[in-house]
């Protein structure tokens, strides 16, 4: 079904409180306070949650469904774009149908419905891409990808945006699981390894360079294991295997017809006051200094998105962000959510440097584009 114009598919009243509300100031919620509030998941805890969620989330909903809206260069008009639009707008008016929440009941259900919201959205990520994708294709190939700062910028707010709302609806949903795991308080490990999860992350990435070569490079980890630290390990992980595997795939392809042992990625974990910094280095070949820029856009990947133009929009399950080219550029965003940050030093000729600063103090307010 082709996607409609907006006024086709929602009342313009609807439109309108849209507009309104994506004005209205959001509420940004940090790291520390979602561990101490979730610490005691009483019924009047996740009753204050679910309503502090029942006002917030239609704000930061409303707030991406106008951006989807006025988008440059016709992006807005791509089917892609459009069926993520109406995601959108479906979640914000089931939001504000949902009555006031007053009992434990009201709460339940709520958490029913902000679970199934997550779900709607779990595609997002792809379905944005190929929008981006159905852009260029109709693009003249003389376009300068720096005029496209303006998508860029918007694709940086727009999954920042999405990484909160999913930390937020996450977070509720989990404080109701009846046998947490030891230490966890929701999606946050208060005691996390960041060795043992750097480690998890390696084996996971070693393991489909393997199946993919045949042959993976070895990979040593150093720091202290029993070293513990209040994160998302979820989070963590993610960033660690997106950089893991940029570097299994520069080694290996640098080596393959060599006679040379492929020499081991090294990952260092240091805990400092401030910040935890996980290192990944390689002997992949470096990135040339001119490329360096393009290597945190969305705008410049060749590679395939599990989603093409045929496949049926919004039912392609599994859907990795491996493969077109958004790992890096995402895994900033994760790094920047909770205060930290994502840096990448390239030797062209040597080998590639990611360091991954996570603030250990937990302290920063979400960022709110």
């Amino acid at each position: 079904m082709a996607a409609k114009k907006l006024r086709e598919c929602y009342s313009k009243s609807l439109i309108d409180e849209v507009h309104r509300w994506g004005c209205l100031k959001q509420t940004g919620v940090s790291l520390k306070y979602m561990m101490e509030f979730g610490s005691r998941p009483s019924e009047r805890n996740l009753l204050i949650s679910a309503q502090f969620l029942h006002k917030e989330l239609p704000i930061r909903i409303a707030r991406r469904a106008m951006e989807l809206e006025n988008l440059p260069y016709g992006l807005s008009e791509k089917p892609a774009v459009l069926k993520v639009r109406d995601w959108y707008f479906d979640s914000y008016r089931d939001l504000r149908a949902f009555p006031d929440i007053k009992d434990s009941t009201d709460e339940k259900d709520f958490t029913e419905m902000i679970k199934a919201i997550k779900v709607r959205h779990n595609n997002v990520v792809p379905m944005m891409a190929l929008g981006v994708q159905q852009l260029k294709k109709g693009m003249k190939q003389k376009i300068v990808y720096e005029d496209l700062d303006e998508i860029h910028q918007f694709l940086d707010r727009f999954y920042m945006s999405r990484i909160g709302i999913r930390m937020l609806i996450g977070q509720h949903v989990e404080l109701h699981n009846p046998n947490p795991p030891p230490h966890c308080v929701g999606y946050i490990h208060t005691r996390m390894s960041p060795v043992e999860v750097a480690r998890n992350a390696s084996e996971d990435a070693r393991a489909i360079c393997m199946r993919e070569y045949g042959s993976a490079p070895d990979i040593n980890i150093y720091g202290d294991p029993s070293f513990t630290f209040p994160y998302v390990p979820t989070h963590l992980h993610l960033m660690v295997f997106e950089l893991v595997k940029n570097s299994l795939r520069a080694v290996q392809e640098r080596f393959m017809d060599s006679d040379k042992v492929s020499p081991s990625i090294r990952i260092i974990v240091a805990d400092g006051i401030e910040d935890v910094t996980i290192k990944v280095s390689d002997e992949g070949g470096g990135i040339p200094r001119s490329g360096l820029p393009k290597i945190f856009t969305y705008l410049y990947s060749t590679a395939k998105n599990p989603l093409d133009e045929n496949s049926d929009l919004g039912t392609a399950d599994n859907v990795t962000m491996a493969g077109y080219g958004y790992g890096l550029p995402i895994s900033r965003l994760y790094a920047r959510y909770f205060g930290g940050d994502l840096q990448i030093i390239s030797m062209e000729g040597y080998g590639t440097d990611a360091y991954l600063h996570l603030s250990r103090l937990g302290d920063s307010q979400e960022p709110l584009p």
